[in-house]
């Protein structure tokens, strides 16, 4: 089920449907000691960038403590899966099978 809700900004919701893909996002990785793979801050020029590589490259650990900031507003990782998930996600997913 894909969560309508994001996250509020200044007491207005903010939805999957008004999300925008192409502004500017930093991505933090949630911290794990047992993962061998080492990840640290990471800019990227789109939203739809960071959500891409945070769903398709973080080790499942690293996702799950990860947080986009977007305009001084931040993404948990269900916010995260949640806006991939979305039909109106404009980037090609891969397909993990």
């Amino acid at each position: 089920m894909q969560r309508a809700i994001l996250f509020r900004q200044n007491s207005l919701e903010v939805g999957v449907d008004s999300f925008d893909y192409n502004a500017p996002a930093e991505l933090y990785p949630g911290r794990n000691r047992k993962s061998a793979k080492k990840f640290s801050y990471r800019r990227f020029e789109t939203a739809a960038d960071a959500i891409r590589f945070a769903v398709e490259e973080l080790p499942e650990a690293l996702l799950l403590g990860a947080c986009i900031e977007i305009d001084e507003r931040r993404l948990s990782y269900k916010d995260i899966q949640a806006l991939y998930a979305s039909e109106q996600y404009p980037l090609e997913k891969r397909s993990f099978a």
